[in-house]
């Protein structure tokens, strides 16, 4: 990990991520925050740190704390600064809750404009019974000092990755050809995860994860931004200590689309979060 996160830890609900995360309730189901000018990814704001902000809106507004599955499509770019949230329970049960959620920022008109649509269904990780029965396995990565951060590479284009600034990212180096003008072709990417500054994780920065990786658009030869159209991600348990490993695959690019299927495994072996999203590229 980055020296600074290993000399002091910051801990769950003391992190840079939670502050940025943080939403404040105005009303009943309307919530504000300011989008976070160090989330962004060429001056867009990160799709997985508005998702988990839109998570914690609704954990808020649900009477279950822990997001089981969110489906979000991403309808128009959003950028730092303020924002407003505007929550609706559908349903409310036993087990499970369900509620939707949508962004809105201004245009330079002072038109509302709708950034972010999601919805969602609520339970309790902690009420889970602990029987696996899976044929997954984790990913097969480097130890973290044989993988390289972006710290390992030449200077980024200024304001373009603010985000790696946050992140701890050890990339397996059979998925780094891109990096070397020598992409592979097969549409991965493996890496270490973490929060920079050594926040362990929790079902919110799952939501982070699964988006937070370059794309696999890279590894096939492309260049250039990707961003999400639609991103669902099943949290399937509470991760354990320590750093995450994520694996992202892409299998089928056409029409100018392509989806990523990206696993989550946490320090004990655990399948945490799992996900598919389809994005746009740009093909010339």
């Amino acid at each position: 990990m980055p020296e600074a996160a290993s000399a002091t830890c910051a801990t769950i609900g003391d992190s840079e991520f939670d502050r940025d995360t943080a939403v404040t309730r105005r009303a009943p189901g309307v919530y504000d925050i300011d989008l976070s000018a160090g989330w962004t990814i060429i001056s867009a704001v990160n799709g997985g740190y508005l998702l988990a902000i839109l998570g914690r809106a609704l954990a808020d507004a649900l009477p279950h704390a822990d997001p089981f599955t969110i489906s979000a499509h991403y309808l128009t770019a959003s950028q730092p600064g303020p924002a407003v949230i505007r929550t609706d329970v559908v349903r409310t049960g036993r087990t499970l809750s369900t509620g939707q959620a949508s962004l809105f920022q201004y245009d330079e008109e002072g038109k509302e404009v709708e950034r972010i649509r999601v919805l969602a269904s609520y339970g309790d990780l902690g009420s889970l019974p602990d029987d696996v029965r899976t044929s997954a396995k984790p990913p097969a990565i480097p130890p973290m000092d044989q993988c390289f951060g972006p710290e390992d590479g030449p200077a980024p284009v200024e304001g373009s990755s603010a985000i790696t600034d946050r992140l701890m990212l050890k990339l397996d180096p059979s998925t780094l050809g891109w990096a070397l003008g020598a992409p592979s072709g097969k549409g991965e990417m493996r890496s270490w995860f973490g929060l920079a500054d050594g926040r362990d994780a929790d079902p919110f920065s799952l939501l982070l994860a699964v988006d937070a990786l370059p794309p696999t658009a890279f590894e096939i030869g492309l260049k250039g931004w990707v961003p999400t159209v639609e991103l669902t991600v099943h949290i399937r348990c509470r991760p354990a200590p320590g750093p995450l490993r994520v694996s992202i695959t892409t299998r089928n690019l056409a029409g100018g689309f392509l989806e990523e299927d990206a696993e989550v495994w946490d320090s004990a072996d655990r399948l945490v979060a799992q996900s598919r999203q389809l994005a746009r590229v740009r093909l010339s």
